[in-house]
């Protein structure tokens, strides 16, 4: 009823909308989405711009909740069954992590009222967020809450529970919501305004007296504000709104509109000192030739030369260096206290390596798509990573690829995507999930590396 039933289409749906999304740029890692619910031609494009601020993440669980369509009962139940099946395939309850929220609180049962059951169909407000989940993280476990009721005390009890819960965990709450339902445009974005602006304050005090005073409307109200108790319990200090739509974009009827917003609450990431991270040798890859010290140096200064031309409106010709003639392919990557800020390269060379190290400097300061071009104040905080990859070989046997020595390029019709070997290193993935990553880096559903038409090239890098 919301989304295709076909899982190759459903995938390729999922994959369009991730390929569309902008990746907003965050100060830390997400513990809480907020997403609409509708079907996937309405809000599908705006839930995906949430969703896509996880790829490359992995929780063990995640914690949906949704209010209830379909049955009214007092409280929030917690799914008491074994998995949720999506065209997908099955997700598995975390039970022990579902047992123990139903255990805390008088209101919180664990039970599958409200999900399904005889001849009572699922609730889609909770479903609608499945398929997005499977094609972007993979693995997981569900925890699946329906709440019964929105009244103030059921709210306030379910995010303390899960506050207490999560504590040390490695989990993602998802909090499922649209907002207004039939107004005209112009009382829609009035209304829906006033709930962005209370979702931007990561303030739940401020969402429930804007709910509760008509100043702003919500289906699921309390999964919202439930989520965000509990996200700044578990250091959700910061909230940013990603994107806001009606209705009538996809129907060109502006009468009687829903809105539907995303946006996200991140916690703040523990950072590194910058000297221990610019510039720090990692392990170098087998098959790489070794770059001097003092080669590295050189091509260090000549990143950051490039990039203080670039902001001073010079010209820049970096010098020749005899020893770093050779045309390699090569990517620079831009940080800030440990935060990516740019990250833009060549997958081979075509020129000398000291010229290809200048042109992706600049390129990763000012042309990444998911930044801003950089100011002058980002500057001195910059933190630099350079990889100089070896010539692409191509894989025909998925056994041969070794996490932490190669990179990954997936190319199938007109998409293609490449994922630096440090990427799955740092992520903790097996070979399987780098090939779904690669996958989804280049827009395809996850599982396109077994197509036939698919071409899967791995690489060496050196990084430093």
């Amino acid at each position: 009823m919301f989304y295709p039933s076909n899982p190759v289409e459903l995938s390729k749906t999922i994959a369009g909308f991730y390929a569309e999304a902008d990746k907003v740029a965050l100060s830390g890692r997400p513990v809480a989405l907020i997403v609409p619910h509708a079907g996937y031609p309405y809000s599908g494009r705006t839930a995906a711009r949430a969703f896509k601020l996880l790829e490359g993440e992995q929780y063990d669980t995640v914690v949906v909740i949704s209010p209830s369509h379909t049955v009214f009962f007092q409280g929030s139940s917690v799914y008491g069954g074994d998995g949720y099946e999506t065209p997908l395939g099955v997700i598995d309850i975390d039970k022990q992590l579902s047992e123990k929220i139903a255990s805390i609180h008088p209101s919180v049962y664990f039970s599958k009222m409200g999900h399904a059951g005889g001849a009572t169909r699922g609730e889609h407000s909770l479903e609608v967020q499945l398929p997005f989940l499977q094609v972007v993280l993979g693995r997981f476990k569900l925890v699946a809450i329906v709440m019964g009721d929105q009244e103030e005390d059921s709210i306030r009890s379910l995010g303390e529970t899960l506050a207490a819960v999560l504590k040390e965990t490695n989990s993602l709450i998802v909090a499922s919501s649209d907002l207004s339902h039939f107004h005209s445009e112009k009382v829609a974005r009035r209304l829906d305004s006033a709930i962005q602006t209370a979702v931007e304050k990561n303030d739940p005090d401020l969402l429930l007296q804007t709910l509760s005073s008509g100043k702003g409307e919500a289906c699921g109200g309390g999964p919202m504000t439930a989520t965000m108790i509990a996200a700044k319990r578990l250091g959700g200090t910061q909230a940013q709104f990603l994107h806001y739509t009606t209705s009538g974009e996809a129907t060109g009827e502006f009468n009687e509109v829903v809105g539907y917003l995303s946006a996200a609450i991140v916690a703040e990431k523990t950072v590194a000192p910058a000297s221990s991270v610019i510039g720090s040798p990692k392990a170098e890859s087998e098959g790489t030739a070794g770059t001097s010290e003092e080669d590295r140096r050189k091509l260090f200064d000549i990143v950051r030369n490039a990039i203080k031309a670039k902001l001073s409106g010079e010209t820049y010709t970096p010098p020749h260096i005899a020893s770093l003639e050779d045309k390699k392919g090569a990517f620079v990557t831009l940080k800030i206290y440990g935060n990516l800020r740019g990250c833009i390269g060549q997958i081979r060379g075509y020129q000398a390596l000291y010229q290809t190290i200048a042109d992706m400097a600049v390129a990763a300061a000012f042309e990444d798509p998911r930044f801003p071009q950089l100011s002058e104040d980002e500057f001195e905080r910059l933190e630099y990573e350079i990889s100089v990859l070896s010539p692409l070989v191509r894989v025909y046997n998925f056994t041969t690829i070794r996490i932490g020595r190669d990179g990954l390029m997936i190319k199938l019709d007109f998409h293609s995507g490449l994922l630096l070997p440090q990427v799955a290193t740092e992520q903790g993935w097996d070979v399987t999930e780098f090939l779904e990553q690669t996958c989804l880096k280049a827009g395809l559903p996850k599982n396109s590396y077994k197509d036939k038409s698919a071409e899967v090239y791995k690489f060496s890098a050196e990084v430093f």
